[in-house]
């Protein structure tokens, strides 16, 4: 069972720092995910939104006080400072900080240390602590917006297969994620890597609805959908409640039958996010012991704000085995 770092080791450290990729790697991960979005130079940057005011010290910052702006993000009204209004050399001005300072106070003590890093930072570390602990690391980025970013002349796609060509990164060290089907079909033909289809518990993929499609999340999981995943990418990455849905008193309840569905696909099944703090976890259970549940399912993979945890339950799966 594959191991993937949330944003890196974020339980533990502010999420898409060195900091947390770096302790990813010690904590086993094998692979570091950074999701990513342009700067105004198409730099590839690793942030979780293109907004950025809760991750890093923007507006502490008076020389960018004029950028903050209100823009729709994929139909939703959103005020701050985004990635795409800024240059790489001004945006590497700026220092990370956690996103949720109230639920992970302790990592708090690292905001302000470390700057924005670019995907080819985060590939360049993976390649250093693979080097330094002797085993493989890969790293699984996520395109994020992409169609609201190829819509300002910034296509995420074609950014991302550039730096992958020009890193030399081959299929044992890089998975592609995201959630809209058309940029995944776009990526299909530009790399041979690996791709994820990311998918949610409701609503449907931002281009299925820019586009007029109707159809839902809920649709992709069906036996027809997942047939159809499977002719552009390799990977089912679903919210872990479509996995093991929770009952009405917050407890796991029984398993559904998409890992066999997806799996008949042809489809590798990594479920997110696993999370150690009570606020995300189901009644009764400690991440272990979710862990547990879910890797009995026959997933291939998890994703994992605190890699360690998961690291542990993957060997004991493996003892099993």
């Amino acid at each position: 069972m594959l191991v993937i770092a949330h944003r890196g080791a974020s339980g533990y450290r502010p999420e898409h720092t060195p900091a947390a990729y770096r302790l990813a790697a010690a904590l086993g991960a094998d692979y570091l995910e950074p999701d990513l979005v342009a700067t105004l130079d198409g730099v590839l940057v690793a942030r979780h939104e293109n907004e950025i005011s809760g991750t890093t010290d923007v507006a502490d910052h008076a020389v960018f006080a004029d950028r903050r702006i209100t823009k729709i993000v994929d139909g939703t009204a959103v005020t701050g400072w985004f990635v795409e209004d800024f240059t790489y050399a001004e945006l590497s001005t700026l220092r990370a900080r956690e996103r949720m300072p109230a639920l992970r106070a302790a990592n708090t003590a690292y905001d302000g240390r470390e700057p924005i890093p670019t995907f080819d930072d985060v590939v360049a570390m993976a390649r250093q602590e693979s080097a330094r602990l002797g085993r493989p690391i890969g790293v699984i980025p996520e395109i994020k917006h992409p169609a609201y970013f190829r819509h300002l002349g910034l296509p995420l796609e074609e950014l991302l297969a550039e730096r992958l060509d020009a890193l030399g990164l081959h299929k044992g060290e890089v998975m592609i994620q995201s959630f809209e089907p058309t940029s995944l079909r776009r990526l299909s033909v530009m790399t041979e890597v690996p791709l994820v289809q990311l998918v949610d518990c409701e609503s449907a993929p931002n281009d299925f609805l820019r586009h007029g499609d109707g159809r839902t999340f809920a649709d992709l999981i069906e036996p027809a959908g997942l047939r159809e995943i499977s002719t552009y990418a390799q990977v089912l990455a679903p919210h872990k409640d479509l996995v093991i849905p929770r009952t009405s008193a917050g407890c796991l309840g029984e398993p559904t039958r998409l890992v066999d569905q997806a799996h008949r696909a042809g489809l590798s099944v990594q479920p997110w996010t696993f999370r150690a703090e009570r606020r995300f976890l189901p009644t009764g259970l400690d991440l272990a012991g979710e862990l547990d549940r879910f890797a009995a399912t026959g997933i291939d993979g998890v994703f994992a704000d605190h890699p360690d945890v998961a690291v542990a339950v993957a060997a004991k799966k493996t003892l099993k085995v």
